[in-house]
């Protein structure tokens, strides 16, 4: 429930049509709202957001992360691909810019809460005395696998009014109130790399250089060359230049040794995975047992059924039902009560 004596919440705004319509929805129910884009490239184009924030009469704020994003969130790009894992670095800039810096400033502006146009949902239980993150009722649109590792804090403070409504009413809303970029397309590259090729993106922005190495198969004996590491992400295909009597896929990256390992369909099939800097968002601290859930490893898969276990430190073991195909370090695995979302860490 929202606390009527905090008035004051800086909105995110990225210029897109879903911050835009949030901005809307938070100062419809009265709050004092101020707008603020950050800034992450020399030569990014605020436009649309100043011209909505105008609109609605908000003060707009342009914070300069550029320094910020390059580390948090283009660095750890670059180094995981380096090592052979695929990363998300839409998980980082949420933890890293929009709840770490963004958060920090609005603290600074006087801000009481902070608002983003994600499609999630904040929900307060009062038997457990915690703020739990939900998925959005768009649930082609919800973003909860994104902000999972979110604290008591954040949740505490933040605002996703989009939540509760589908994309076709928010581009409705937009279009009411003849903003801009109401029919503005959306965009499914990495914001960084958008239109680029992501092993040329790397090279540019990497200290080491990246030489082709071994393809081998299942019993590490040598069946090709690869081109470089990043060139490649696990269940590839495509474009890996060997001839075989049967499809093969990319089962994992090596970057000790530098060897990329193929199989064929089968063999990217594993009921279990580890992953790393675990966030129990919906507990206070890790469960004692393992838990039952519906588990995600990337944002597009549908929810599989599986048992996750506690480990020693952060880390937890996820056990399958049924094997995932493509099982990919770097990626992050999520974890599901309904529409709860109980937990996730990065897959190692």
């Amino acid at each position: 429930m929202t606390n009527p004596t905090e008035k004051k919440v800086l909105v995110a705004m990225s210029g897109g049509v879903d911050s835009s319509v949030a901005a809307y929805l938070i100062k419809k129910q009265g709050f004092e709202c101020a707008g603020a884009t950050m800034g992450l490239f020399g030569d990014a184009d605020f436009g649309d957001a100043e011209k909505v924030a105008e609109k609605l009469d908000m003060p707009f704020y342009v914070f300069d992360f550029a320094e910020d994003f390059k580390n948090q969130v283009i660095g750890r790009f670059v180094r995981a691909y380096e090592s052979g894992a695929t990363p998300n670095p839409c998980i980082d800039c949420n933890r890293y810019l929009k709840f770490g810096r963004l958060f920090d400033q609005a603290k600074k502006l006087g801000m009481d809460r902070i608002a983003t146009g994600h499609y999630a949902r904040i929900e307060y239980d009062g038997e457990k005395k915690r703020h739990l993150l939900k998925k959005s009722i768009d649930n082609a649109k919800d973003q909860s696998y994104f902000l999972y590792s979110m604290n008591q804090e954040q949740l505490s403070c933040a605002m996703f009014p989009l939540g509760e409504f589908c994309k076709s009413e928010v581009r409705e809303i937009a279009a009411r109130q003849n903003f801009p970029n109401a029919d503005r397309r959306e965009s499914q590259d990495i914001c960084f790399a958008q239109g680029r090729n992501y092993a040329e993106f790397i090279e540019r922005n990497s200290e080491k250089t990246h030489d082709g190495g071994d393809f081998v198969d299942m019993g590490n004996n040598v069946i090709g060359k690869h081109k470089g590491l990043m060139r490649y992400t696990i269940g590839q295909r495509k474009g890996l230049g060997i001839a075989w009597a049967k499809p093969l896929y990319v089962r994992s990256k090596n970057a000790s040794d530098n060897t990329i390992t193929l199989c064929e369909n089968d063999g990217l099939f594993e009921k279990s995975l580890r992953a790393a800097d675990f966030n129990w968002i919906a507990y206070g601290s890790p469960p004692k047992s393992a838990v039952r859930a519906k588990a995600k490893i990337r944002h597009g898969q549908a929810e599989q059924w599986a048992s996750a276990e506690p480990m020693s430190g952060d880390a937890v073991h996820v056990e399958f039902d049924e094997p995932q195909r493509a099982i990919s370090k770097g990626q992050a695995v999520v974890l599901y009560d309904g529409d709860v979302v109980l937990g996730g860490g990065a897959i190692i």
